[in-house]
């Protein structure tokens, strides 16, 4: 997330959060939803793309309450894709970004 939206503020940021996740989760609703009917459905990519921005929290919850995605592996491969990049952006970020930082000099060092 902050390599993808770099601000320091992190009441924005957890605001953006909090908001992606409350929008993953009305979309997953109303998909889930919409399913039995044949109506218009969400597509994937773009809970994915929630997700991404933020919006996993939600997408968790979602997936707890309303289980619709939860047996899909496909989607469970994505998503927890999004999720370990989530966790691995937070854990470098309290690191100072030491991985990210030394994943460059190495680059740089065999480019």
């Amino acid at each position: 997330m902050w390599i993808l939206f770099p601000v320091k503020d992190v009441q924005l940021v957890g605001g953006l959060v909090v908001v992606l996740s409350l929008l993953t989760f009305w979309l997953d609703g109303i998909d889930k939803k919409k399913a039995p009917t044949g109506e218009w459905r969400a597509m994937e990519n773009t809970l994915h793309l929630l997700e991404l921005g933020g919006g996993w929290p939600g997408a968790f919850v979602a997936q707890r309450l309303l289980p619709r995605k939860s047996a899909k592996a496909s989607f469970q491969f994505t998503y927890w894709l999004v999720v370990l990049l989530h966790q691995y952006i937070a854990v470098d970020r309290l690191l100072e970004w030491r991985i990210w930082n030394s994943a460059m000099e190495w680059f740089d060092k065999i480019g």
